[in-house]
Order: C-alpha cells, then structure tokens, then sequence
C-alpha cells in the first residue's frame, strides 16, 4: 500500500476516535479529516470537495424543504388524528401508532413525523389511559422502519445511491429497498407487539413528564416597607439559594425576566424561584419576603407575555456537559429553566448544579415568541408548549401533499431524475406558500449536510488509495470467501459504526470497502449497496444512535437500559432477516 493509503488509513482510525469519543461535533471532525487529505496530497481540490455537488446531499438538502411544507401546513397532523381513533389495547394501540407512522416516514424525513406524532400520541394515551412509555419507542422505531421501504424515506438512502449512481450505474428505483424494507417493517411490528411490548416499560399514563408544571415554582412577595426593598439580589441574598433559583420578577403587570444580580427589589414584587420547592422552608426564613395571599399569585393572573414550554435537549446544544449556572442558560437562549427531567424523572436539588446531558427534558418558562424561534433550533430535538396552544393553518396541506405525491410519481415512473424531481417540489413547496423562504431555510439541517458531503472526502480517498481494498481484503479472510458471510460482516460493522457515529457517515466510510468485497469475490455489488442502506438505518439499542430515539426518550419517560433490553434483539432480529433475505432478492450471480 502507498503512503497516501497509510495516510487514509491513519485520517480514518483518528476520525472514527473523535467521532466515537464525542469531544468534538461530527461536522467539525470530517471537516478536519477533508482538509488533512487536501493538505496531504491524498486527494486534489475537485475529489475533496464533490460531496457538496453530490446528487445524494443536493436532494437531502431538498427533501428538508418539502418535509417543513408539510409540517407548516398541518399536512401531517392531518393524518395523525384522522388515523389514531380509540383504543384500549395496548397492542392495537401499537398498531394504531406504528401503521400510519411506517406509511409517512417512508415518503418524509422520520425527524418531524415524530415531533408531530409525539405530542398527539401523548394526549391520545392520557385520553386512552394508556401508558406512554409503551407507544413511544414503537413510534421512533417505526419511523426508521418506514425510512428504509423508499428511496427518499432516509437520508441515508439517497446519499448511498447518490454514491452508487455516481459510480456509473443506473439510480435505484423508488421503491428499489422496499422489498426488503416492507418484509423487516412487518416483522418489526410483530416483534414489538409481541415480545418488545412485555420488555418495554409500565410508566405512568401521562402526557408530560411534568405532571403538573406549576409545582415546580415558588413565589414569594417583598413585603412594602420591609428590609429587603431598594436592595439588590445579591445584597438580598437571594442569588445563591442552593436548591432554589431565581427565575423572574412579576412587577406592575410585567415580567422581568432573567433576573441579573444587580436588579433592585421594590416594594410588593413577585418573585418566581424555581426547582426543589421542598426548600421553600429556606425562603421562609428571608426577613422581607412572605408568601403571596390566595387568589393573587402571578401564575394565576397568566401574563401574556410568558408561557410554559417543554424541550428536548440535542446532542448537539454547545451547553451540553455545562451546568446550567455554568452555562448561563437564561442568557444564551433568553428563556429561564423551571425544572429538568431524566430517564423520567425530575432531577431534585438545585437546579444551577444541573448538568446538562442529551436527551434531558426542560421545562422552561419564556415569551410566545420563543416557541417560533426556537422550533427549528439544532439545538432542541423538540419544542412544544405546555398548554398546546394554537394549531396549525391547514388549509394549505393538500397543495403540501399533492407536491410530495408528484414528487414521488415523477421519480418513480422515472420521467424525472430523482434529484430534479425533489428541487422542483421544493421550489412548488415555496411558490405556493406551504412554507416560507425564512422557514425554510431553518429547516435544512446544514451540520447533516456538512458530515455527508464530507464523508464524501474520506470515502473517495480510501477508494483512489487502495485502502478500501486492504479492508476488503482483511474482511475477507475472516469469512473465507463466502459472499452470504461477507454480507452479514458488511452489515454488522455498518450496524456498529451507526451506533458509535452519524449513519449517513458510517454508510459513506463502509460503501468503498464493500464495493471492493464485491470485485475481490466476483459478485454484484448490489445486495451489499442494499445491506448498508439497512444496516445504516438499523439503530435500536441506544437512545443517541439515532434523533428520533433521543426525541423519545425524555417524553417518554425512558433509561438507556430500556432502549438496550427492547433494541439489541430487534437489531439481531432486523439484521438476520436482511441477511437472509437480501441475496435471495439480489443475488450474488445475476
């Protein structure tokens, strides 16, 4: 092997490490690994940089645009309620939730499919008296089964065919993966109706993890006339309580927000502390301050100006393994954090002492315009309001639903390319008001972008290197030349990589070394092409290998050991039947 495969090879084990070890985000890594395969000479400008004029990440990109039009436009929560009915069985339940989730993931990013079906499935199980916890994970689960039944179901599936077609070949069909994407959904479903609904766990029937918002908070008054008025918070004390934090002043009809250290208290101001509201005991003992009299709370006059609101923290937030004192949240995102929850549960104690870690769910209080805002932030996997205040405007979501349905027909008679299908619906997606330009650019989630053009990077120089061929050839003889052994290696290290990595980055690293598996065994490359759009999107048993698990898992009140004891055996169970099933539909020897 040359010095530029050593090279590749090296960039990879150190790219796979940061990746793996989290210390810096995946886009900021294959960022790096791109330019150090520049500099080194391994690749020249043109094959660095073709994974951002690449057909897979251009209609990625699109498919955003059309996915936001549906949401904006109600499209989805259309269907969600026509389709949810009532039920009292928990498998029927299942099915209920599961079906029309499989259907819309395959044809919309699985991403806000779940954060429209999340806050409806909640409602639906309170209404139901049905456990949540036994309908959330099926919803995230089925949205990955219903991204591998079309081309555009995932992302994944359309950047490993934009690699594929770009090596010459013909553009798999729409509905190409779907036969052996159809068969795993079923048998998914079987599954988690059967054994995963005894293993998944009895948690409360609720529809937030904070059964009641407001028990979260403490107000007190400043007595007129007493010692505490004209002094500031630090002067006051009222700063650093321990287990209390001071969220705002309620002041003539107004909101202070994000309370600073040197704001001066005034006579009869209301103060809003938030978090162990068992220490209440030590706000009791503040000469100047007294509870407020019945019937004259802040909460109860319900200011305008402010509204309760649940988020869903991403892996992606920079104030992730920051305290929430450290971190100055209250500044950063101008909303104040009322209470926070994990693994399904509030976490006690004083809430500046909090770290804060992927997938915690926050109640926080901030003005209504924070919602709008924030909704599109790649900081929160979730935004929803509390009171679920006002709906959506539907009277635009046929016209969203008739782009897509053209979408989907063009490239599936093929009278578009797949590509030019996906930029004219979402161009029509724009024109005809299912979303705005401003919306829609939000919705475009750049950093996933970023890591797959990337990717691209480190792909093309294991292929131009040779190295893929070394790997190639190290796999091999594990197996002993045996195509079927092959395929089930080349399915589980992608099934791995998915879990320690983005999916879309471990498809684009696996697809050149299981392409030069193909040439060294004589074989068609495409049961392997088929293997890694699966096994990229086979990530069941944590709830950080994949968004919508990480969306699921606060709401739904969930331990990690819940996604290991419900995913592992339906990864094995997903990756025997691909294994099993892929060869007999693609075979080995046309």
């Amino acid at each position: 092997m040359t010095l530029e495969g050593w090279i590749t090879l090296g960039v990879l084990a150190l790219t796979l490490g940061l990746l793996i070890s989290e210390k810096l985000s995946a886009e900021l890594v294959l960022v790096l690994a791109m330019l150090i395969l520049l500099s080194a000479g391994v690749l020249d400008p043109k094959q660095a940089l073709a994974g951002f004029s690449n057909e897979g990440m251009i209609t990625v990109a699109a498919m955003y645009v059309i996915a936001a039009g549906l949401r904006e436009t109600g499209a989805i929560d259309l269907v969600v309620h026509a389709l949810l009915g009532r039920s009292q069985n928990i498998a029927r339940a299942q099915l209920r939730v599961m079906a029309p989730t499989i259907a819309l993931s395959a044809f919309v990013n699985n991403t806000p499919v779940v954060a429209t079906f999340l806050p409806a499935v909640l409602a639906w199980a309170k209404r139901n008296q049905l456990p949540a916890s036994k309908l959330l994970i099926p919803l995230s689960y089925a949205a990955i089964f219903g991204g591998t039944c079309t081309l555009i179901g995932t992302s994944t599936n359309l950047v490993v065919n934009g690699l594929w077609s770009g090596d010459g070949h013909a553009g798999l069909g729409m509905f190409e993966i779907a036969k052996i994407g159809i068969p795993s959904a079923l048998i998914g479903m079987a599954y988690l109706m059967t054994i995963g609904r005894r293993l998944l766990p009895d948690g409360k029937t609720s529809s937030s993890v904070f059964e009641n918002p407001r028990e979260y908070t403490v107000e007190m008054t400043v007595d007129a006339g007493g010692p505490l008025v004209g002094k500031t918070i630090q002067e006051a004390g009222l700063r650093h309580l321990g287990t209390l934090f001071l969220v705002e002043i309620a002041r003539d009809g107004r909101i202070v927000p994000a309370v600073s250290s040197s704001e001066r208290l005034l006579a009869d101001d209301h103060l809003v502390f938030a978090g162990d509201v068992g220490a209440i005991v030590e706000l009791q003992r503040v000469r100047g301050l007294s509870a407020p009299h019945p019937g004259d709370s802040s909460f109860s006059k319900q200011f305008p100006e402010r509204k309760l609101v649940e988020v869903v923290i991403s892996a992606r937030c920079p104030l992730i393994n920051q305290t929430l004192r450290e971190s100055r949240f209250h500044t950063y995102y101008g909303a104040s954090v009322v209470a926070v929850a994990r693994d399904g549960k509030r976490i006690r104690g004083g809430l500046g002492d909090v770290v804060l870690k992927p997938a915690d769910t926050l109640l926080l209080e901030a003005r209504p315009i924070w919602v709008e805002r924030n909704r599109h932030s790649p900081d929160f996997l979730l935004v929803s309001d509390v009171a679920n205040s006002e709906l959506p405007r539907f009277d635009r979501a046929l016209r969203a639903w008739g782009i897509l349905g053209a979408v989907v027909i063009a490239a599936t008679l093929n009278w578009l390319p797949m590509i030019t299908a996906a930029l004219l619906g979402a161009a029509a997606t724009l024109a005809l008001g299912c979303v705005s330009l401003g919306t829609a650019r939000k919705s475009i989630d750049t950093q996933v972008l970023l890591v797959i053009a990337c990717s691209f990077a480190l792909g093309r120089a294991l292929e131009v290197t040779g190295a893929a061929s070394v790997i190639a050839h190290l796999v091999l003889t594990l197996p002993g030349g045996s195509p079927w052994l092959v395929l089930a290696m080349a399915y589980g290290m992608t099934m791995l990589l998915t879990e320690m990595i983005t999916n879309n980055a471990a498809a684009v690293l696996m697809y050149p070394i299981c392409m030069a598996a193909a040439r060294t065994l004589g074989v068609d490359p495409m049961p392997f092409v088929i293997a890694v759009m699966m096994a990229a999107s086979a990530s069941f048993s944590t709830p950080l290998g994949y968004q919508t698990n990480l969306m699921v898992s606060g709401p739904g009140g969930y331990r990690f050991s819940d996604f290991m004891k419900v995913g592992i055996p339906l990864q094995l169970l997903m990756g025997l039947v691909s294994v099993c099933l892929i060869p007999l539909i693609w075979p080995f020897h046309s």
